[in-house]
């Protein structure tokens, strides 16, 4: 593992266990893995950075280990240094993709402009490729770099070769994938989950449960905190003194 992948994997630990336990947990935790905590006269009034202290020697091999229980993404791009599309580079959004149908591009990407109130940044293929761009290479690039994917699933989504295989990629970095039902049900692997139903409600009303989700959710909360702690910096740093 290079250093620069270490200090990423390291931080993402970091505001993992930040965002699950108080700091005795975190003790709990680090110390199933045989890892002192640190010490005193340090003041940390951070879990992030009490924790980053706790791992900075530890070795690679315990540090996968942890991310692993954690369950991390370890292909995620800030390990493997992959380019996120034009929409997403150097923001800082939520990553979320867009599974959708061609033919209901529309209804993707009116939930694309309702999620963007919440910092939440929808990718949705038909919109936001570039003409010059190859345009199967920068899906692929979205999906290496997301951070949820959201599956709308129209009539005929199941049977879409392009959507499940969007659907495997997701599964196969064990990114959270949630699945808005429109018009059938949600087949295979996710079925188990519970759909986001529609229940009369325009795309403002499912943008709103989409953000609680993610506000919420073990694999999601971490990253949207972060979101928006960033926002609120440089919303307070536009404010006149």
């Amino acid at each position: 593992m290079k250093v620069s992948q270490r200090l990423k994997l390291i931080d993402k630990i970091g505001r993992e266990l930040q965002a699950r336990y108080s700091y005795s947990d975190i003790d709990t935790f680090l110390g199933g893995f045989g890892i002192e905590i640190p010490k005193e006269p340090i003041n940390y009034n951070s879990k992030w950075v009490y924790s980053k202290e706790a791992l900075k020697s530890i070795d690679n091999a315990k540090i996968l280990a942890i991310a692993q229980e954690l369950e991390i993404d370890l292909v995620s791009p800030e390990i493997k240094g992959v380019m996120p599309p034009d929409i997403w580079d150097g923001g800082k959004e939520f990553r979320l993709f867009l599974s959708h149908l061609a033919v209901h591009k529309d209804k993707a990407n009116r939930l694309k402009g309702t999620l963007s109130q919440y910092h939440i940044s929808a990718f949705v293929a038909h919109e936001d490729i570039h003409p010059t761009r190859e345009w199967q290479n920068e899906i692929e690039k979205a999906l290496h770099t997301m951070d949820a994917m959201l599956a709308i699933h129209t009539k005929g989504f199941s049977q879409s070769i392009w959507t499940q295989q969007e659907i495997g990629f997701a599964l196969g970095r064990g990114v959270k994938i949630l699945s808005l039902r429109l018009e059938e049900d949600p087949q295979g692997f996710i079925s188990k989950h519970q759909a986001i139903l529609r229940r009369g409600r325009n795309a403002e009303g499912i943008a709103e449960e989409i953000n609680t989700i993610l506000l919420n959710d073990t694999y999601t909360k971490s990253k949207m905190a972060e979101v928006r702690s960033a926002h609120q910096k440089i919303e307070d740093d536009e404010i006149p003194f």
